[in-house]
This record gives C-alpha cells, structure tokens and sequence, in this order.
C-alpha cells in the first residue's frame, strides 16, 4: 500500500483546484472548509451554499483506512484484512433549473493482498433534457477517456448508464456519463496512467460545470419550473440513500456523516403521483431518462 499517500496528497491538491475554479464561476460564495479526524482517518469537506449560481455544492476529501468488514467485504467484492482508501466526491446544485445536478468522484482503494484499483465517474442530472448540451458533455468524456484507452468510453458509458438508474422508478438519474470500478494497473494502462486519468477527469470536472453555468445560470424560470427541479431533487435523494455504493461505504465504514450526506440538496420535494402534461418539457425529459440513449450521435 506504498502509493497511497502520494495519491492522497494528489487528490489533496486537486481539491483545492475544483474549489478555487468553481467559487470563481459563482462570483458571490466561496467554500467554507471543515477538517474532521475519526478514528479511520481524516478529511477535509469544502461546502458552498447559497451562491450566485450554486445553491449548495460539496467537494469532500478523506484518506481513511482500517479493517474490513463482513459488510464492506461485501461492498467491495474482495477478500482482505485491511484497506486504504483516498479520494474526491463532489456533487453541485444549481439556484437555477435550467442547469443540471453535477458529481464526480475519484478514488482508490489499496489493500493489504496486494489488490488495488481506481474508481470514479462523472455523471449529469438535468432537471429539463438539453440534447445539445448532453451531446456535449458526452463528447468531453469520450476525448479523455480516448486519451487513455479506446475501450473506456464505450465501457464506462454502459456502466454508468446500469450504476446510475432508479430500480423503483424505471428511469436513469439523468443522462448519465461514465463510471468505473476495480480499474486496475495492467500492460496497456499503468499505475501512473490510471492515477493521470483520474486527474484529468477531476480538472475537467469544474470547467465542464462552470461552461454551463455561465451559459445558463441567468435563464429565466418560472414557478413550475422551479417546482419541477424540487421533484427531481427528490429522485437524486432517493438513489444517493438507497443505491449509491459510496454512501454505503462511507457510512457502513463508520466515515464522516455530514461530509457524506453533503451530496443531498438543501430542499426537495415529493408530490403524490405527479404526472406532467403531455409533451411539455417536463414530460419529454421523462423519456430520455433510460438507458442505453447514444448521446454522442442523437439528434445529429
């Protein structure tokens, strides 16, 4: 587990970076900063509310490691007795309905068998389907994950579209955009192109975010809309506190609660069998919300 503290204080850095690029966007709030120190491991939670732009948004850090559980051996879907894991989970949204929930997340996981690997993805939530705008950021995915691996895009893009999906309601989260788990060293992509790959996907994390605040953080909107954007909210609680892997993990490895439900949003609600009006905006975001949708070809 000798690459763990490099990749940390890699991630470290990186952190600040995010923050620095996305307080520059917002122009009014900056992140305030909370250090925590648990008997795991240690973390920094950079928090930003009520912004121009960002009504709230997390970027948290954490280096922690310790014993395996039955239930994290589980999670994790590896036999060992001790891990370390370091990484970057961060999730905005927007004042404005007409910019999408964003996430990212890096992180790697070393264990004492000899195992590691990298995890992470970066994937979008609109509250209204822009195809233009998921065309896009579908196509800003692809050219970094080319970068590395011809196979990746195609790869990650059907994970996310399977790892990002509500079960209970029969619809994606969003548009998607890419997920990996257990990536691991081999010939074609070493330990350092893999650590690269992360990096990069954390660097265009907040240019992609602040290009689409800057083009849409100013729209108009209106009461429904905003409504609207209350309801898909309510879809994002469900699937972070019911399906995502990393609030399992973080809670069942006795993490930092707060930093890990930082990622919800500071309201949402859930209205008794909503149903949209036929062909409205809201109705058709509806049926873009399945997987398998070529973003990088539709509508072309």
């Amino acid at each position: 587990m000798k690459n763990v503290q490099y990749i940390a204080s890699q991630y470290a850095d990186l952190q600040k970076k995010i923050c620095r690029i996305l307080e520059a966007t917002d122009g009014k709030s900056t992140f305030t900063e909370n250090k925590w120190i648990k008997e795991i491991g240690s973390g920094l939670t950079c928090v930003i509310q009520q912004g121009e732009a960002i009504e709230k948004g997390g970027v948290n850090y954490s280096f922690v490691e310790g014993s395996i559980t039955p239930i994290m051996e589980k999670l994790l879907g590896g036999k060992a007795n001790h891990f370390s894991a370091t990484g970057i989970s961060s999730i905005m949204h927007p004042q404005n309905p007409h910019v999408p929930i964003i996430h990212l997340n890096i992180r790697y996981f070393a264990f004492d068998n000899g195992m590691e690997w990298f995890g992470g993805g970066i994937d979008l939530t609109p509250h209204f389907i822009d195809v233009a705008e998921a065309r896009a950021f579908h196509n800003q995915l692809k050219t970094i994950c080319d970068k590395y691996n011809d196979s990746f895009y195609p790869q990650f893009k059907k994970w996310g579209d399977d790892y990002f999906y509500i079960p209970h309601r029969n619809e994606t989260r969003g548009i998607g955009g890419i997920f990996f788990d257990r990536l691991m060293p081999d010939k074609k992509n070493n330990f350092e192109q893999l650590l690269d790959f992360t990096i990069e996907l954390g660097n265009a994390y907040p240019r992609i975010y602040s290009e689409m605040l800057k083009k849409k953080s100013k729209f108009n909107f209106t009461d429904a809309e905003r409504k609207w954007q209350q309801i898909r909210r309510g879809r994002y609680v469900e699937f972070n506190l019911i399906y995502d892997h990393g609030t399992k993990f973080g809670l069942e490895s006795n993490g930092n609660a707060e930093s890990i439900l930082v990622s919800l949003p500071s309201s949402a609600s859930w209205e008794y069998n909503y149903t949209p009006e036929v062909n409205s905006p809201e109705y058709l975001t509806l049926q873009f919300l399945r997987k398998d949708i070529d973003w990088l070809n539709y509508g072309v």
